[in-house]
């Protein structure tokens, strides 16, 4: 079945950022683009992005702005992107989601955001000693305090504002201060990221500041728990996008999560250059589709090495295949299968997955009987 246009992730900064974050896994990408040191989409690759996109989309479609740090463009860039997309719309829903680490969000940035709707992803690891163990300015400093300062600001403004928090070997070990401090903020929406990298000398192995699958799933189970006690009746009042996206699968629905999908490759990635890969986390030169200044990106997007990719997703090992909780997890997320790539690996945060699930399972069932009876889909 052909794969539809619907969501195009684009890095029009492509890995530079004004932070160097000690757990970046896009900052070496460079290595990848050494003609110019920095790296700045052209208003000619921003065009033919957004009007294949719009030529080529559904009727909703979607754009992933992220980096690196893309508001280094600047606000006039993201002023073209949205005059573009009026100009190549054809009476479409289209939706735009920024992902920042916030520093150089200010006042005109708030108002053109929330005027032009759009959903702001702001990497917040959670407080001051956890936030600042990694996520550090160019200068050494921390940087919890400006981003603070930029949540509070965007809230104010009434932009949608999700905290995404990069789960590290420290983070993971406080879960209820930072679901506590995120609500404290406003912040009702969060995303938890594990962070699984492989360690520069023995690749099969994370490095050191990566999560730790036993401390990542009590952290789910402890977070899921927080999550149950916030319900007001028989509502959420906290939206855990992992949570949620188990729901969908609790339900029978597709998740909007795409680790949790059987297979992957159901969008792509534009680079600052007009490069199109299968996957932010798989940006190297064996999983380069081509150049959209050359090539459809529909047609990349059902290309052949695209349903490769795809495909490995689902090339899982015997013990995955018998497992009770293959349906929900489907193996995880490529990357976080670390051993010999010629060898059928469990993912590394396996163990994690089967203690969450096996602590939420009983209330996520009740969750989707009640929801199916009530056929109730105010939710999500």
């Amino acid at each position: 079945m052909k794969k539809k246009l619907e969501t195009v992730l684009i890095k029009p900064a492509g890995p530079d950022c004004n932070m160097a974050c000690s757990y970046c896994f896009y900052l070496e990408k460079d290595k990848l683009f050494p003609e110019n040191m920095a790296h700045r989409m052209s208003g000619d690759i921003l065009e033919e992005i957004i009007r294949q996109v719009l030529e080529q989309g559904e009727r909703a479609v979607s754009f992933a702005w992220q980096g690196g740090e893309p508001t280094l463009m600047g606000l006039d860039f993201f002023k073209k992107a949205v005059e573009l997309q009026m100009k190549y719309g054809r009476d479409q829903t289209v939706g735009n989601g920024l992902q920042t680490n916030g520093i150089l969000i200010d006042e005109e940035w708030a108002d053109f955001l929330r005027e032009f709707q759009f959903l702001v992803g702001l990497s917040l690891d959670g407080p001051r000693h956890v936030h600042d163990r990694y996520r550090r300015l160019r200068s050494g400093d921390g940087s919890w305090e400006k981003v603070v300062s930029k949540a509070e600001l965007l809230i104010k403004k009434g932009v949608e504002v999700n905290a995404l928090t990069v789960l590290n070997d420290y983070s993971v070990r406080f879960p209820k201060e930072i679901y506590a401090f995120h609500k404290s903020l406003g912040l009702n929406f969060m995303q938890f990221i594990p962070c699984i990298e492989p360690d520069s000398v023995t690749p099969q192995k994370p490095a050191a500041f990566s999560v730790d699958p036993e401390g990542y799933g009590r952290f789910l189970c402890t977070v899921f728990d927080l999550w149950m006690n916030d319900f007001d009746k028989e509502y959420p009042t906290t939206s855990i996008r992992f949570f949620d996206s188990i729901f969908f699968a609790y339900v029978g629905r597709t998740p909007p999560q795409c680790n949790l999908l059987k297979k992957c490759g159901n969008y792509v990635v534009v680079e600052h250059n007009g490069d199109v890969f299968s996957c932010d986390f798989f940006v190297y030169p064996e999983w380069k589709l081509g150049n959209i200044k050359e090539r459809k990106l529909c047609d990349m997007l059902n290309s052949s090495r695209q349903k490769k990719f795809g495909g490995k997703k689902a090339d899982l090992p015997q013990e995955c295949r018998k497992c009770r909780w293959l349906p929900l997890c489907r193996g995880g997320c490529t990357k976080d299968r670390l051993a010999d790539p010629k060898e059928k690996s469990l993912n590394v945060l396996c163990p994690a997955y089967k203690m969450f699930f096996a602590h939420a399972d009983k209330h996520m069932r009740l969750l989707a009987e009640r929801w199916e009876k009530e056929n109730d889909v105010s939710w999500y």
